[in-house]
């Protein structure tokens, strides 16, 4: 594939339309959507305005920790080994640390993908020979990846971004076997995946609308990650950031992961998603955002989910105590910073849809529009079902839609609520 074509299909323009019309009363437009062709470049800053505290720096880390069972043991490093194992809480050798009591865990549910013949295991057997160096190394390989860390729950502290490698799956799957949390320590993302980033490697002349990677992460739990500050794409996304491929969530949960605090339209405390291949939806199933006081995501909008152009279907999760704490909407009211609307869910662009099935999102907030869900489709295409569902206690500080409590709603026709209880 010629550069110049690469260079075409993926080039350095800012990516983001922010020429917006007030978005703060029903029936007015917000038009942020992306640019298919052009990523953002490097320097399209993002505010980082009243920066929540963070938690203290995170464990240094040595060694790889990463077996091969396909290549017969010639993995990507060597493992670190410890005598026994590590006392509760502590640190194992610079791997993982050992988790007595696992937060919020996600329902139990069937994963949509077949791990048992893994590619890759991090891991051989004890928390020390987890380590966020193996799982760097694991997911710059692609493949399915499985965690081998003993028998306890276990907490892997990256000290970098784990960043998908464009020519490597097509299929990545980390499964954590309900025991393994992925943590950033409140310092950063946890993982990227982004087809249209020349530094992962160009694979297509179509990178905003290529079938793969295909992302599947099941049976995992991601705390912790904090994307602020981050300026690639404009930001968001605290746990996982995805632009291009396709993305799948299931029984996983994700706890105290934080985006930037204030920005028009920067979101997504948990997951970032901006494009997805030929416009099919986001997967999300049996998974937990929050869980209960202290646990949910933290953003200018967004507090779980945001994206842009982008459809999602979700079933029997569970969205609580999340919140949006940006302030002037979008666009920004004069003389503010902008955001605060979706308090869960922040959902925007053209044609797209929501889909949620049998879920509960309750307590969540919102500074300003959907305290459980903001959805604005700028040409009034796109369409929601909330079906089977339960929507309580969502407070919208700003606005939301008449006969919708805790949601902003800008679409084709109505939401479908049809066996939902919204209050």
């Amino acid at each position: 594939m010629a550069a110049s074509c690469l260079a075409a299909a993926c080039s350095s323009g800012d990516g983001v339309d922010t020429d917006t019309a007030d978005a703060d009363q029903p029936g007015t437009a917000i038009s942020t959507d992306v640019d298919a062709g052009d990523p953002p470049a490097a320097d399209d800053a993002t505010s980082t305005e009243a920066v929540l505290p963070l938690p203290a720096g995170d464990p240094a880390e040595s060694g790889d920790g990463l077996a091969d069972p396909v290549a017969d043991g010639a993995g990507l490093g060597d493992p670190v080994s410890s005598d026994g194992d590590p006392a509760e809480g502590t640190l194992a050798d610079d791997g993982a640390t050992v988790d007595p009591s696992p937060v919020a865990p996600a329902p139990t549910g069937a994963p949509p993908v077949d791990t048992s013949r893994p590619d890759r295991v991090v891991g051989t057997g004890t928390p020390a020979s987890c380590t966020g160096a193996a799982v760097v190394a694991a997911v710059a390989a692609g493949g399915i990846i499985t965690f081998d860390c003993g028998p306890e729950p276990v907490v892997i502290t990256l000290t970098e971004t784990a960043k998908m490698v464009n020519a490597n799956g097509p299929e990545i799957v980390l499964d954590g076997g309900g025991l393994v949390t992925l943590s950033g320590g409140g310092q950063r993302r946890i993982l990227y995946m982004n087809t249209c980033d020349e530094a992962q490697g160009w694979t297509t002349s179509h990178c905003q609308n290529q079938d793969h990677p295909r992302l599947t992460l099941q049976n995992l739990t991601f705390a912790d990650g904090n994307a602020t500050g981050e300026t690639i794409e404009g930001g968001g996304g605290g746990a996982v950031f995805v632009r291009g491929g396709r993305l799948r969530v299931a029984n996983s949960t994700f706890v105290r992961n934080r985006c930037d605090a204030t920005g028009p339209d920067v979101g997504g405390a948990a997951i970032r998603v901006l494009s997805q291949y030929d416009g099919l939806p986001v997967v999300v199933t049996d998974s937990v955002f929050g869980g209960g006081p202290g646990l949910g995501g933290v953003c200018s909008n967004g507090g779980a989910l945001s994206s842009i152009g982008v459809s999602w279907d979700i079933a029997d999760s569970v969205f609580t105590h999340n919140e949006a704490i940006g302030a002037g909407a979008n666009p920004a009211r004069s003389g503010t910073p902008g955001g605060g609307s979706g308090g869960a869910i922040y959902l925007d662009g053209n044609t797209f849809t929501l889909t949620l099935r049998n879920s509960r999102i309750e307590d969540n907030t919102a500074n300003e529009g959907g305290g459980a869900v903001f959805f604005v489709s700028n040409d009034r295409t796109g369409t929601a079902a909330l079906l089977d569902s339960t929507l309580l206690r969502n407070p919208s500080a700003g606005f939301e839609t008449a006969g919708l409590p805790g949601i902003f709603f800008l679409g084709a026709a109505a939401p479908d609520t049809t066996g939902s209880n919204l209050g």
